[in-house]
């Protein structure tokens, strides 16, 4: 047997042979902060933040080889076993007819692996999962004798304590090992540093670390080792401990005691056992790290003490991460179905974990990006949208009066600090994904008045974009912008909205593009600083421009207002036009260095009542600008007469896309980017859309590997565009299959009416990640595929909202709009199941619906229209044969629980 079957709930799977497989991981936490990933022989690391790791910390590359991990053995007279694989005769014995046969069950934030013993038959089941409401791991053990004979052994759980920073790998390694301070009890051993050395400086530590055991009716260990020298003894490994060799060495030690200044390790040997043939012995180990010991300690204790207990939580806990998420599909595809349970737990995982802290995910320091706000809240906004007005609000918080935003973000809501280093990077994309989720947050609850509240705005040294920075600041002026009397400022949602997108606007280079800066969303096109520009972004805040102009009247039909209160150092940007001015690049930069001027250190304060229609026009006379010079100036053809847009200039403000003569011959140079948001914002009209299809299936699109790469390869070293160039091509985002955009892709050509197109998109990352004889992963959406179609960057990656937003809102097409609740379904004839029906579960305004699809001719998406849709067997509006209309005021009148709307096509 290759790969995983699903077997039942939230995407539950089974595999056989794990261990044949690298890189091979998944997550397990808690809700109190505790964030482990776990391999199938139950290596990896866990840890609260960059500073306190509790095992020590492993990326993919040594994920398979440390063996300072998780452990467990059965000591025999006649050698040892590990119940988890780690042991030097299994490891040698692996690929041969004497290894283990080994079968690995997950979930959502669980394992469980079942290990038989060939030469003894013997078998060891244990599980790992976290304590919601404890920051402790659990693992359970159990092994059962499945021969003809008894058979005797010890039982040691061996359980290394790192207890530090992950900047202590190296730096100060020995150093920080002599801070260590252990005390072995009767459940345990309990290690609390006396300090902690990181970047933060040397500071009294707070946190404490644990090991706590509990055998068959709750027996304790008989005794224990603290020291991992001691446990290894001389000459010993971690897969082959002298002290488990002999099992009976004066190294072990009864409890209580202390060992002060080691390398630590909760190693707890436990009473000899003797099993019958079919006999069976359980253990459970608590494993932990908490700044609340005499609390979380007794909790965790109470939690393994009985094996009935344990049990119990287990299943209470994967029922809490199975109903996390409330929306489900039902198509002709029973493993898509369970696929995207996994897509849907995709956003809760980066809201627990960040973009730091799994094995491939070895960069950062834990933090979410400003990105990441931003499109974390569309899956809330599917799933559970309560808070999440406050949420918006909160982020807003975080943009500055020029149109940039804070790029260091703290714990709490809308805490946002001051770059200490003062780096002066600017991602040009960042003004552009708050109004798209604020515009899903509008459709979703019809809240159009968010758009009147009011919040601060974001303060710190680094002004004019940048560019420059303000003298007169200091740390006693704090992160909140203040006016000219020493107030902080606040403007409504509406103006924030509107500095981000029209400053941008504005902020172009000598080919009238949007200027690149330090990036745009490709965080690796980074080396094109002066020059550089963005026609990918410019096409999408052009689309932004057009959309807040719709969502303006919306307001003023809402609200009943027709003015609304502006900074007045903002009106000029608004409504300068003109072809001398939208035609200059020279003149929109002094216009918009006048206005950064103004507002680098206080604000006037002062607001200006301007009708909402005059911002409406005047936002989309500057898109209508923008949108045709980019049909005029960007559009590229190859030699064969194929079209795409062009998406960048490089730092030498030269065309980057296109077909190139170079010494190697011709070179065609085509990025998605540009694809995706020039048929996304409506840049790119109909005869576009089609041309940029055939394109993108020509030079980008690949079968097998996920679909749409991010690039062709340039086949140069571009250092005046991104450090990209330097990766391989065909790997991260030099040529990867990147999830996150070719998802996008698909979301754009669905917004377009090209369904059957933005299923393939869709479908082949589908594909990819489910052929696990080369993807090599669980479950989900990875956030790339590499040349040879492997997936990288599992679980942590924007990706999986794109993807569960265009399912429910483009492919299923249930979405809102303003409010109302839309059914325009876009499912081809092979996504409905025999029956012709196809259905998903979702909540909306407060209530639970099934919409339920019937295309009993199993028609083709084109071919079917909606002749025909009820709630609760009621009818309910159609609209042109396209789509059926719940209106809020209907939804509201309706009663609380789960309610069917049939759609008949």
């Amino acid at each position: 047997m290759s790969g995983y079957t699903f077997t039942g709930k939230g995407g539950d799977f089974r595999m056989e042979d794990p261990q044949h497989s690298s890189g091979l991981y998944i997550p397990v936490a808690g809700n109190t902060g505790l964030r482990s990933a776990v391999s199938p022989d139950f290596g990896g690391d866990a840890k609260l933040d960059q500073n306190h790791f509790l095992i020590a910390p492993k990326s993919i590359s040594n994920l398979h080889s440390d063996r300072d991990t998780r452990n467990f053995f059965c000591a025999y007279e006649d050698g040892i076993w590990s119940a988890c694989g780690a042991s030097a005769m299994q490891e040698a014995e692996r690929f041969t007819d004497a290894e283990d046969k080994v079968v690995l069950e997950g979930g959502r934030m669980w394992q469980k692996v079942t290990r038989t013993d060939k030469k003894r038959n013997i078998t060891a089941e244990i599980t790992i999962f976290s304590l919601l409401d404890t920051p402790s791991e659990v693992m359970t053990v159990k092994i059962t004798n499945d021969s003809d004979t008894e058979t005797t052994f010890t039982p040691v759980a061996a359980i290394p304590i790192y207890g530090r920073s992950a900047d202590n790998l190296r730096d100060h390694r020995h150093v920080t090992a002599l801070l260590n301070r252990a005390k072995v009890c009767e459940d345990g051993v309990v290690v609390k540093p006396t300090l902690s050395f990181d970047e933060r400086g040397h500071q009294i530590n707070d946190t404490t670390y644990f090991v706590l055991g509990s055998g068959a009716n709750g027996a304790k260990p008989v005794e224990f080792i603290a020291d991992v020298d001691l446990f290894i003894g001389e000459g010993g490994t971690f897969l082959r401990p002298r002290t488990v060799l002999d099992i009976t060495s004066s190294s072990w030690k009864k409890a209580p005691f202390n060992v002060d200044g080691k390398e630590m390790i909760g190693a707890l040997k436990f009473e000899r056992v003797t099993l019958k043939k079919g006999e069976s012995v359980s253990f459970r180990l608590a494993i932990g790290a908490t700044t609340d010991p005499e609390k979380d300690i007794a909790n965790a204790l109470l939690a393994i003490t009985k094996a009935e207990d344990t049990d119990k939580i287990f299943e209470e806990t994967k029922d809490y991460w199975n109903n996390l998420t409330n929306i489900h599909v039902k198509t002709g595809d029973a493993g898509f179905d369970n696929y995207m349970e996994w897509i849907t737990f995709q956003p809760q995982l980066r809201r627990i974990y960040g973009c730091s802290f799994l094995p491939h995910h070895d960069y950062g320091r834990g933090g979410r990006g400003w990105r990441d706000l931003w499109q974390d809240c569309l899956a809330l906004l599917l799933t559970d949208p309560d808070g999440v007005r406050k949420m918006i609000i909160d982020n807003f918080k975080g943009v500055r009066f020029d149109g940039t935003n804070a790029t260091i973000i703290g714990d709490k809501p809308g805490e946002f600090k001051a770059d200490r280093n003062g780096i002066p990077r600017v991602w040009m994309d960042h003004g552009f994904w708050p109004f798209l989720t604020l515009k899903l947050y509008m459709d979703q609850t019809g809240d159009i008045e968010i758009l009147g509240e009011n919040a601060t705005y974001f303060k710190d040294a680094l002004v004019c974009r940048a560019e420059k920075r303000d003298a007169e600041y200091g740390e006693d002026y704090g992160v909140v912008q203040k006016d000219k009397n020493g107030a902080e400022y606040q403007g409504s949602v509406l103006e924030h909205i509107l500095i981000e997108n029209v400053s941008a606007i504005y902020d172009v280079g000598d080919n009238g593009e949007i200027r690149l800066r330090g990036a745009d969303w490709n965080d690796a096109l980074d080396m094109a600083t002066h020059k550089g520009e963005s026609v990918a972004f410019t096409c999408g805040y052009a689309g932004n421009l057009v959309d807040i102009a719709k969502y303006i009247r919306l307001y003023a039909d809402r609200s009943g207002k027709t003015t609304a209160p502006v900074a007045a150092e903002l009106k000029e940007l608004i409504f300068a036009d003109g072809a001398d001015l939208l035609s200059s690049p020279e003149k929109k930069r002094e216009l918009l260095m006048s206005y950064m001027d103004k507002v680098s250190h206080a604000v006037s304060g002062d607001k200006e009542e301007i009708s909402l229609e005059d911002i409406a026009k005047a936002l989309e006379a500057k898109a209508e600008f923008m949108m045709n010079q980019i049909r005029d100036k960007e559009w590229v053809t190859d030699s064969e007469g194929n079209g795409w847009f062009n998406g960048y200039y490089d730092d030498n403000g030269k065309r980057v896309e296109g077909e190139f003569d170079t010494p190697d011959g011709k070179n065609v140079r085509m990025m998605l980017t540009g694809q995706v948001f020039s048929v996304m914002s409506g840049t790119a009209k109909e005869e576009n859309v089609k041309e940029i299809i055939k394109s993108a299936d020509k030079y980008l699109y690949k079968e097998g590997i996920g679909g749409y790469r991010l690039n062709t390869d340039f086949k140069a070293l571009r250092t005046d565009l991104g450090r990209m160039f330097g990766f391989s091509y065909g790997d991260k985002e030099n040529g990867a299959v990147f999830s996150h955009m070719a998802v996008m892709f698909g979301n754009a050509l669905y917004k377009r009416g090209f369904a059957k197109e933005g299923y393939k998109a869709l479908n082949s990352l589908y594909k990819a990640s489910s052929n696990f004889e080369v993807s090599r992963i669980y479950p989900g959406v990875p956030e790339y595929f590499n040349a040879e179609g492997r997936g990288l960057y599992n679980y942590l990656t924007g990706a999986a909202s794109w993807m569960m937003m265009t399912v429910v809102t483009q492919s299923f097409g249930v979405r809102g709009e303003a409010g109302d609740l839309c059914m325009q379904p876009a499912l081809l004839a092979e996504q409905f199941d025999d029956n012709g029906i196809a259905a998903i579960t979702l909540p909306f305004r407060g209530k639970e619906f099934e919409v339920r699809y019937i295309n009993s001719g199993k028609k083709e998406v084109g071919d079917y229209q909606v002749s025909k849709a009820t709630v609760d067997g009621k009818d309910m509006a159609v609209e042109d044969g396209k789509r059926a209309v719940l209106t809020a005021a209907e939804i509201d009148s309706l009663s609380d629980g789960k309610h069917t709307i049939e759609v008949y096509l």
